[in-house]
């Protein structure tokens, strides 16, 4: 499938219109509080996103709604749709997950249109969570799920890694020392969410959950979550 990845890459880059640099997940608080002062300490928080956290979930959404969207459920895909909505466990986590979603559909519909982003649009017309819209126009333009379940799954982890850079956690080089680290984690997570399905959701990342709430109340920050 010659090709196939770019879409994933123009879409999961920094330039594509969504404003993930505006989010930090949290970590502004972890970092303020002590809890990030290194390269191994950011590693392993971000490994605990991807194996128990809110990218094991985002995985489990995506390919859910990548699997409906192809199915043309137009009732399965309103379900995953709401349930993306409902596990975000912070005001700042709608926020990150929705204000992304609803521009990536924006973007894709007025650049990349294709009939499944009109689909969901028509079965879900309220707000979108992020790993839905990116799921939905991957089927859409005919990607591979597990490529876009990795390239998802990356972008999440190179968005709080320049986070954390701008934060001053690490310099730059650490940074991609970090995402080096976690590439094989990021490759094995993708391979176990196409695998799994809704029964699968849940997770258990107590400090960062908390860290989002935080943030709602932290009196100096540069990030929205």
């Amino acid at each position: 499938m010659q090709g196939a990845l770019l879409p994933l890459m123009i879409w999961l880059s920094p330039a594509f219109p969504v404003g993930g640099f505006a989010y930090s997940h949290g970590l502004e608080w972890a970092f303020e509080v002590g809890d990030l002062t290194d390269a191994d300490s950011l590693a392993d928080w971000l490994d605990a996103l991807v194996e128990h956290g809110a990218l094991r979930n985002d995985l489990i959404l995506f390919a859910a709604s990548w699997r409906a969207s192809g199915e043309g459920d137009a009732k399965a895909l309103r379900e995953v749709a709401e349930l993306a909505l409902a596990l975000a466990n912070s005001a700042e986590r709608r926020l990150e997950t929705v204000t992304q979603g609803n521009a990536f559909a924006s973007a894709i519909a007025a650049s990349w249109p294709c009939a499944s982003i009109d689909a969901l649009r028509a079965a879900w017309p309220g707000d979108v969570a992020y790993p839905i819209a990116v799921a939905v126009a991957a089927k859409g333009h005919g990607l591979p799920l597990q490529s876009s379940l990795e390239a998802f799954a990356l972008a999440f982890v190179a968005n709080l890694v320049s986070a954390a850079v701008r934060l001053g956690i690490i310099g730059q080089t650490d940074g991609q020392r970090v995402i080096a680290r976690l590439t094989p984690v990021l490759h094995e997570a993708a391979v176990r969410a196409e695998a799994m399905a809704l029964d699968d959701l849940g997770g258990c990342v107590f400090r960062s959950d908390l860290a989002s709430l935080r943030h709602e109340t932290q009196y100096s920050r540069l990030f929205r979550s």
